[in-house]
This record gives C-alpha cells, sequence and structure tokens, in this order.
C-alpha cells in the first residue's frame, strides 16, 4: 500500500486538521507522508513517526508587480520540487488543506494524474481550493452549506467536519462547570497562532471598566502578540486583575477546558474546537479576513445559540464591557449556549475524512476529475 500525502502549512488552521487525520490514518496502520513550507516546518512536532518534507511556496495574491511575479515563481518551484517528490515516494492518494503552502503539492499531484481530494476547513472555499476545486477528485466540507464552490464542479462532495486535535477531542466528555454567581470567573481569550492585536488594546480597557467586585472574581487568561505582552500585563497587575498572558500556550486544550467563556477570533479550527469543548464564546471574525470568512465561521456557532457574534467595528470597551457584565451575572446564558456549542461538535471528523481518503486511494471514489 502507498501512503498517504498530506499537503498543509501556513497557519494552525490548516496543519492541525491534517495533524489529525495523520493520527487517524496512523491508527489505521497507514504510512503518511507530510509536505509543507517553511513556515509548516514550526508544526513538524506534531507528526510523530511521520515523514515531514519541506517544499517552496508563497502567496501570490495580494501582491503587486516584481512581488507576484516572485511568489508566482517560487510555486512553480514548489511544483516541481512536489512532481519529484510524488514520482520518488508513489503515494496512493494526496490530501491538500488549502492555502497557498498546498498549492504546489495539488498542482503536482493533478500534473501526475495521481488520486487527490481537498478538505475546506472554513464555511467559505479558500481560494487555493477554490482554484483547484474542479481538478480534484474529491470534495471534503466542514459545513453543510460552504459558500464558493464552483458551480461547474462535479466532483462527489462530503460533508466530514473539521478534525480537531486528540487534546481537544478528549473534552467532548467533559461537561461545562458553569461559574458561580460569586465565584471565579475564568475568561480565555486568543486571537489564533498569531494573536490580534485589536484584543490587546480594547480586552484590557473593558475590564477595567467592570466593578471592582467583577474585577476580583476575574482569572484572566490572554494570548497577546510579543510586542503587546508587558503592556498587556502592566495593565492587569496594576488594576489587581488576576491575569497571565504569552504570546503562545502549548496547553490550550487544556485553558479551554478551564474557561467559562473564550473571547476570539473566529477561524475554522477556533470554532470547531469551541464546539468541541462545548464552551461558550465571544467571537470576533477578523474584519480582513479573505472573503469574510471568519464572519460565515461564527456564524455556525452564533446561529445555533453556541456563541455571540461581535463584529471587528463594534469592539469597542463599552460594548464588551456590557456583554461581560451580562454573562458574568447570568451563568445560565452560559450554560445554553456551552450546550448549543457541543450540539454542533463533528467528534468523528477524522474518521470520516480517513474513510474518504481509503476509499479515493483504493479507487472507491467516483466522479474523478480529469487531468
Amino acid at each position: 500500500m502507498g501512503s498517504i500525502m498530506l499537503a498543509a502549512g501556513g497557519t494552525g488552521g490548516h496543519v492541525f486538521p491534517a495533524q489529525a487525520l495523520a493520527a487517524e490514518l496512523d491508527r489505521r496502520g497507514r504510512a503518511v507522508d507530510i509536505v509543507t513550507d517553511r513556515r509548516g516546518v514550526d508544526f513538524s512536532g506534531r507528526f510523530p513517526g511521520q515523514a515531514v518534507h519541506r517544499i517552496t511556496s508563497a502567496t501570490p495574491s495580494g501582491r503587486a508587480g516584481f512581488g507576484k511575479v516572485v511568489a508566482v515563481a517560487r510555486v512553480a518551484l514548489g511544483t516541481i520540487q512536489a512532481r519529484c517528490l510524488i514520482r520518488r515516494i508513489n503515494p496512493a492518494a494526496v490530501v491538500g488543506f488549502g492555502g497557498y503552502p498546498s498549492l504546489p503539492t495539488m498542482l503536482a499531484a493533478i500534473s501526475l494524474s495521481v488520486p487527490r481530494a481537498v478538505h475546506e476547513q472554513n464555511a467559505v472555499l479558500g481560494r487555493v481550493n477554490r482554484l483547484i476545486a474542479c481538478r480534484v477528485d474529491a470534495i471534503a466540507t466542514s459545513f453543510p452549506a460552504t459558500k464558493g464552490l464552483p458551480r461547474t464542479c462535479r466532483q462527489p462532495k462530503l460533508v466530514t467536519g473539521n478534525p480537531v486535535r486528540a487534546d481537544v477531542l478528549a473534552l467532548v466528555d467533559q461537561p461545562y462547570q458553569a461559574p458561580t454567581p460569586e465565584g471565579r470567573f475564568q475568561l480565555l481569550i486568543f486571537g489564533g497562532s498569531q494573536g490580534a492585536r485589536r484584543f490587546s488594546e480594547v480586552i484590557p480597557q473593558a475590564l477595567l471598566a467592570l466593578a471592582p467586585e467583577q474585577q476580583q472574581r476575574l482569572r484572566v487568561v490572554q494570548q497577546c502578540r510579543a510586542e503587546d505582552l508587558e503592556p498587556v500585563r502592566q495593565i492587569y497587575a496594576k488594576a489587581g486583575i488576576e491575569a497571565e498572558t504569552a504570546a503562545f500556550f502549548s496547553d490550550l486544550p487544556a485553558r479551554l477546558a478551564a474557561a467559562h467563556l473564550v473571547i476570539a477570533r473566529s477561524g475554522a479550527g477556533t470554532v470547531s474546537e469551541l464546539a468541541a469543548a462545548g464552551r461558550p464564546s465571544l467571537l470576533v471574525p477578523y474584519a480582513h479576513a479573505t472573503d469574510d470568512h471568519q464572519t460565515s465561521n461564527a456564524k455556525v456557532l452564533s446561529s445555533a445559540g453556541g456563541a455571540w457574534l461581535l463584529p471587528e467595528a463594534d469592539l469597542t470597551v463599552s460594548e464588551l464591557t456590557a456583554h461581560l457584565v451580562k454573562l458574568m451575572r447570568t451563568p445560565e446564558l452560559l450554560i445554553e449556549a456551552a450546550q448549543a456549542a457541543r450540539g454542533r461538535a463533528q467528534p468523528n471528523a477524522a474518521a470520516l475524512l480517513a474513510d474518504l481518503v481509503l476509499a479515493l486511494a483504493a479507487g472507491g471514489v467516483h466522479g474523478r476529475a480529469a487531468a
């Protein structure tokens, strides 16, 4: 049996689902090869026992003039590298997880007629997946309603859900413990793998606007950009608010398990992990996300009652303070949201995606695109 090649890189939102699928395939005794770019190599430790290969890639979109030419040239070079890698390894199937780091490998798989599929984490098909959607053999989506699928595509589509890391999946059976009216209130704040400058500017000021008795209840865990760490820490220390700040939390699933409320961006991975953990959240979609996909992601939870959606334009001190006062005073709302969020969980996503990939590798997925 040939190995299964997974193409993923860039941010954790693309890498973590690949990690979950790799673990499931490994559990089934199938060899896995990971292909990534320079940034993705930072995540290579998340693929124990699997071969990790680095190729060249870049992001042409959004660039102009010479920068775009250079980016296209790097994608072309990466495609040549990926063709050589595929010829040497001879994988049974190739799976792309979107983002430009996956593009060279997927273009190589298309040119060599290797069975191939893409997985889309977001509620809006990303640019790379949209570009190659009609040239793959199957499309796996995280949500039943996924925008941006080309109308001309006739490829089989399967809603698998978005695979989450094992340490997050372990929270599926862990009940939500609501805060007591006067007890400690655990607030977890993170802005994705790169942090969020806007969060560092607004959230500490909103917490300062709370009544002293509410501030005393708070236990804050906040992810910040490195340059924001010290200013944010000083604000909390001066106000006497118990807080822990860091640029990255390697134990984020454990922090998620302890949280009474999460304030976060709404990347696909964040939304999926909040659902799996069954934790209530206040979601602030990144205003400049491509095709505003984070708003679409957030609506998956907010429309089900599992989160509150706060557009970035409305993220003000007064607005956020009002939300926090209401939720700290009304734990029943948090309990209802936690239950609704867990109702959107898809704990078997990795197994469903593995079923699809192995069927593809065995020639069992029909409707293969012409190479």
